[in-house]
C-alpha cells in the first residue's frame, strides 16, 4: 500500500479552481475525492521520489471536506484531526492574506522553545482550527527561507552524518537530503493540517539555498570554486522546482510546463537528470526560466517577485532584477488593477540610515575609493548581509520611479531580516510591511546590535556616509512608523488596508499590534 510521505498541501486556488501536491513512498495514482467527484492524477518521480499534483476543475463551490486515495485505499484525513477543506477565491476578490518568513524546523519541546521560540506558524494552525470563517486566510503567503540549507536542525545534522562523511557535513549537499529537510518541515501534524486547508504561495530567499546566495559576482566565484556548491545549487533550485514551485502555477500554467510534461511522459521512470539539467541551466541562465509570478485577486493584484535568482551581478551595473525580468515586472504592474500587493523576499523599504550604508558600501565594492577598499568592502558585504534593494541602487531607483509614477496604493510585502515593521513613501501611497521571522528569533545581543545599528548610529551616518561616495539622494523619502519587533511573528493583510501582526505564547496566537494603512 502507498504511502503518504509529504501532504496533501493545498496550493493553488481560485474562483473554480485548486490544486493539491503530494510526495509518496511509492509511485501510484493519487486520487483527490472532492464534492461527489474523483479527480486523477499519476506520480511522476526525480531522484527516487515520487510527487503529484492534481487540480480539481470546474469547481462551483467550497468543498467542506476533501480525501486522498493512493491506488485506492484512503490515506487523508487523519484521525482526530479537523476536516481538511478548499474555500474558492470570493467572486468580490480575497478578503485576508497571512504572511511571514523565516522558519526553522526543530521540536517544540521545552530545551528548543527556550532558544527558537514558539512556531507561530504552528499556533496559527490550532487557532483556525478552532475560529470561525470570518477569520481564515484566503492565502497564506511563505516569503522565503520556508527551510534553512545551510544550518539544519540537529535532526537534520545526524541523518547527513548517518549517510556521508563528506563536505559540507553541516549542510545540506544533494536532493535526497533537500527532500528529507522538507519533509521534515511540513509534516509537524498542526503544520500538515493547516498546508492542507489553507492555499499557499511561495517564493524563495537565501537559506533555501544558502545564506547571500548571488549577493555579488566575487560570492558566485567564491562558491564555484569549491567541489560542492554546483551540486549544491542543482539540488536547491531542483527541489524549489517540485516542492514550492510547481504548486504556485495555475492549472494552465502548469499545464504549459515542458519541465512537468516531460516527467510525466516518463510515465514513472526517473526524471532526475531531466530536473538536474533544468536547475543547472536556471543557475547559470537566469532568463532561461522566471520563478516570478502573479495572480489577480479580484481587484487586488499579487506579483510575486524573485529577488535571488534573476539578479544581474555585473559589477558596476548590479541589478536586482535582470533585463528581462525587469521588463516582465514593468508589465505586471501595468496589468489593470485597483492596488498592487508586492511581495518581494527582502524587504524594498529598510530604515533610511541601513539603506544609506548599503548605498555607500555598493559603490565602495565597485571601487569608488580604490581595489584596496573595494576588497575590504566586499567582505563586510558578505560578512552582515548588506544584499537588500538598497545595495542594488539602479533597480531600487527604477522600482521607486515606477511606483511613483503609479499613482495607485502599493503594499510590499517582505520578511528576510528577522524583524518586524512598517514603512511609508512620504510621496505616495506606498507601504512597506515586514514580518519575520516565523520562527528563528535573534539573540538578545543581536536585537539590542540591530536596534542600537539600524535605528541609531546608522540613521545618524547612512545618509552621510553616501553622500560621502557622491551618491545622490532616493527618488524618495521614507519612515518607520510602527515596529520594530523582534519576536516570532506571523502578520495578516486584511484588504484593504489593515495589517495585524502576531506572536505566540503558550501556543496561543497574540496580537502584537495593527494598524490601517493611510
Amino acid at each position: 500500500m502507498p504511502a503518504l510521505v509529504v501532504g496533501p498541501m493545498l496550493r493553488h486556488v481560485d474562483s473554480d479552481s485548486a490544486s493539491i501536491w503530494v510526495e509518496t513512498a511509492e509511485p501510484c495514482t493519487v486520487t483527490i475525492e472532492a464534492g461527489g467527484r474523483s479527480y486523477r492524477s499519476p506520480t511522476f518521480t526525480v531522484h527516487g521520489h515520487h510527487y503529484a499534483i492534481v487540480d480539481l476543475v470546474e469547481l462551483s463551490q467550497d468543498i467542506a471536506s476533501y480525501s486522498v486515495r493512493l491506488d485506492g485505499d484512503q490515506v487523508w484525513p487523519l484521525a482526530g484531526r479537523p476536516p481538511s477543506r478548499i474555500r474558492l477565491l470570493p467572486a468580490e476578490g480575497a478578503r485576508r492574506l497571512a504572511f511571514g518568513s523565516c522558519r526553522t524546523s526543530v521540536p517544540h519541546d521545552v530545551a528548543h522553545v527556550r532558544v527558537y521560540g514558539e512556531d507561530v506558524l504552528r499556533s496559527y494552525g490550532r487557532h483556525l482550527a478552532r475560529s470561525d470563517d470570518a477569520e481564515w486566510p484566503d492565502l497564506l503567503l511563505l516569503l522565503g527561507d520556508q527551510v534553512y540549507a545551510d544550518n539544519p536542525s540537529p535532526e537534520m545534522r545526524a541523518y547527513i552524518c548517518s549517510r556521508r562523511s563528506t563536505p559540507p557535513l553541516d549542510e545540506i549537499a544533494d536532493f535526497e537530503e533537500y527532500a528529507e529537510l522538507y519533509r521534515q518541515a511540513w509534516t509537524d501534524p498542526e503544520i500538515r493540517w493547516l498546508l492542507s486547508t489553507v492555499p499557499t504561495a511561495m517564493i524563495f530567499d537565501d537559506h533555501d539555498l544558502r545564506d547571500d546566495w548571488n549577493t555579488s559576482q566575487p560570492w558566485r566565484e567564491q562558491m564555484a570554486a569549491t567541489d560542492w556548491w554546483p551540486r549544491r545549487v542543482v539540488a536547491g533550485l531542483g527541489a524549489y522546482w517540485v516542492y514550492q514551485h510547481l504548486g504556485n502555477l495555475s492549472p494552465a500554467e502548469r499545464a504549459a510546463d515542458p519541465l512537468l510534461r516531460t516527467l510525466l511522459a516518463l510515465e514513472g521512470s526517473d526524471g532526475g537528470d531531466a530536473l538536474d539539467a533544468f536547475a543547472e541551466k536556471a543557475d547559470a541562465e537566469p532568463s532561461s526560466n522566471r520563478w516570478s509570478y502573479a495572480r489577480d485577486l479580484g481587484p487586488a493584484r499579487l506579483i510575486m517577485v524573485d529577488t535571488r535568482c534573476a539578479r544581474q551581478l555585473t559589477p558596476g551595473d548590479r541589478r536586482m532584477l535582470d533585463p528581462d525580468e525587469w521588463a516582465w515586472l514593468e508589465e505586471q504592474v501595468a496589468a489593470p488593477a485597483e492596488r498592487l500587493i508586492i511581495a518581494s523576499s527582502i524587504p524594498f523599504l529598510l530604515p533610511e540610515g541601513v539603506h544609506g550604508v548599503q548605498n555607500w558600501n555598493e559603490a565602495l565594492c565597485d571601487g569608488k575609493w580604490g581595489p584596496l577598499v573595494a576588497r575590504w568592502s566586499e567582505r563586510f558585504r558578505q560578512a552582515i548581509d548588506l544584499e537588500h534593494w538598497a545595495a542594488f541602487r539602479r533597480s531600487f531607483d527604477d522600482l521607486a520611479g515606477l511606483l511613483i509614477r503609479l499613482g495607485k496604493p502599493v503594499t510590499i510585502l517582505s520578511g528576510d531580516v528577522h524583524y518586524s515593521y512598517l514603512a511609508k513613501a512620504d510621496s505616495g501611497p506606498v507601504h512597506q510591511v515586514v514580518c519575520s521571522p516565523i520562527r528563528n528569533p535573534l539573540s538578545r545581543l543581536l536585537r539590542w546590535a540591530n536596534v542600537f545599528t539600524q535605528f541609531s548610529i546608522a540613521t545618524l551616518v547612512g545618509g552621510l556616509l553616501a553622500r560621502l561616495a557622491g551618491i545622490p539622494r532616493p527618488p524618495f523619502r521614507w519612515r518607520i512608523t510602527k515596529g520594530p519587533w523582534f519576536q516570532n511573528a506571523l502578520a495578516t493583510l486584511t484588504l484593504p488596508d489593515q495589517v495585524t501582526w502576531y506572536d505566540s505564547r503558550d501556543e496561543e496566537l497574540r496580537r502584537i499590534d495593527a494598524v490601517r494603512l493611510d
